[in-house]
């Protein structure tokens, strides 16, 4: 009966008195992770409440970035709330093309969104998009395949030491394999991966002066590295796998570890979906020694472009998918493992969330990745996993195309760090940056 109160309390102001207005139908863009498709089936809580409809389109990550950037450079107007991430909402904000997320309700709680979480997906100093979850990266390993492999795995690992456990825990008749990670082509897929794993190599994508650095030692350390440990390690076509396809081979019980998003926890320990679930360990993301871990930072984010007709229909949808009360509703229904994580500091002041295995590993990754101090060497962008500017999806996707053409290998790997030199220096040049 509490919660219940609770629900109706949090809920009460900011969205019944829209029962009386007059009901729109939104159009939303999504990804087809499994905290986005919880919320879909949780949805008819917010009709209840607003008299508003939603209507979903559900994407492949990749073709959501490509649908919605399309449609907001266009001024297409086929959505009115668009899931986007902290690479777009800053550049998006700056631009305009974003409705400022101003003026929503005192029981929503702006003031509780994790700091990173609220600068990462602010301009100027205004919230252009409310982090749905927040996310680092970290290890999800199997208990039971360390241990038969006479083996530990330290809270923060060395890239040395994963490759080693990789190995020691790879069987190939069992169709076990030691790692899974991305490799999938996509500035957000496999790109967003080795990206954040070439910092903790000493390797970055700019210099001062805006030169690409493939032509450096240090991304040649990393893509060696990945794929030598890959090819040995790795599962049969790696180089087309991303998020979800490793997430189906941990959960099938044929990864040893697998290092992605934080927001995977709860997946991989869920009895329902998961093999493994009781299974489970996690571990900060290796490094190399030189000061920089390969965790990324990220949230998946509820925006609303500029140009709807529906913005206050908008703003309470997004209001009621980011809100506290929107938590204790998946926690009702789904227990508190399956929240949506990393976006609120009072999830992780939660008793009831406290004790749940991943989660101070989780707050633990995401207060250690630093967005504006991501490199070993000084480079004048903000970001991790990204370079904060207009240019680089573009560019990342050319260049994730022909690291995964040498992950193949269709290429060798001189090749693909030459060809990404030059699409990276040829870009910039012609966008003025040199």
């Amino acid at each position: 009966m509490k919660l219940k109160s609770v629900l109706c309390a949090a809920t009460a102001v900011g969205l019944l008195a829209a029962a009386n207005a007059q009901a729109d139908t939104i159009t939303i863009a999504t990804v087809n992770n499994g905290d986005m498709i919880r919320m879909q089936g949780l949805t008819d809580d917010f009709t209840t409440k607003t008299g508003h409809k939603v209507e979903w389109v559900t994407l492949e990550e990749n073709v959501l970035r490509q649908r919605v950037t399309t449609d907001i450079t266009t001024k297409g107007g086929a959505f009115d709330i668009m899931t986007i991430g902290m690479y777009e909402t800053p550049i998006w904000g700056k631009n305009g093309w974003l409705v400022p997320l101003n003026g929503l309700s005192e029981e929503y709680d702006v003031g509780d969104i994790l700091p990173a979480m609220a600068n990462g997906l602010s301009y100027d100093g205004t919230l252009y998009a409310a982090p749905f979850y927040g996310e680092s990266s970290m290890i999800m390993y199997r208990t039971d395949l360390m241990k038969k492999a006479g083996m530990e795995m330290p809270d923060a690992p060395t890239w040395e030491f994963i490759r080693a456990a990789a190995k020691a825990m790879t069987d190939r008749d069992a169709e076990i394999n030691g790692i899974c990670l991305r490799g999938k082509a996509g500035w957000g897929e496999g790109g967003a991966f080795i990206t954040a794993m070439s910092n903790s190599f000493g390797a970055q994508w700019f210099d001062m002066e805006w030169n690409a650095t493939f032509d450096q030692e240090p991304w040649k350390k990393t893509l060696t590295f990945y794929k030598g440990m890959m090819d040995e390690s790795g599962p049969p076509g790696y180089a087309t796998n991303g998020f979800n396809e490793n997430l189906s081979l941990f959960q099938q019980g044929k990864c040893g570890m697998w290092i992605d998003a934080t927001v995977a926890a709860s997946f991989v320990t869920n009895p329902k979906d998961s093999t493994v679930a009781d299974k489970v360990g996690f571990a900060l993301a290796p490094d190399t020694g030189l000061g920089k871990r390969s965790n990324w930072l990220w949230a998946w984010a509820l925006a609303i472009p500029a140009g709807t007709q529906k913005t206050d229909a908008a703003k309470q949808f997004i209001e009621w998918a980011t809100s506290k009360s929107y938590i204790e509703l998946v926690a009702a229904k789904e227990g508190w493992a399956n929240v949506p994580p990393g976006a609120r500091t009072s999830l992780y002041e939660n008793p009831n969330y406290k004790d749940i295995p991943f989660a101070k590993m989780t707050l633990d990754s995401i207060l250690s990745a630093d967005p504006n101090n991501s490199t070993v060497n000084e480079s004048p962008y903000v970001g991790i996993q990204f370079a904060a500017i207009p240019e680089f999806a573009g560019i990342a996707t050319e260049v994730s195309q022909e690291f995964s053409a040498a992950y193949a290998g269709q290429q060798s790997i001189d090749e693909a760090l030459a060809k990404a030199q030059a699409i990276t220096n040829d870009a910039m040049e012609a966008a003025g940056y040199r």
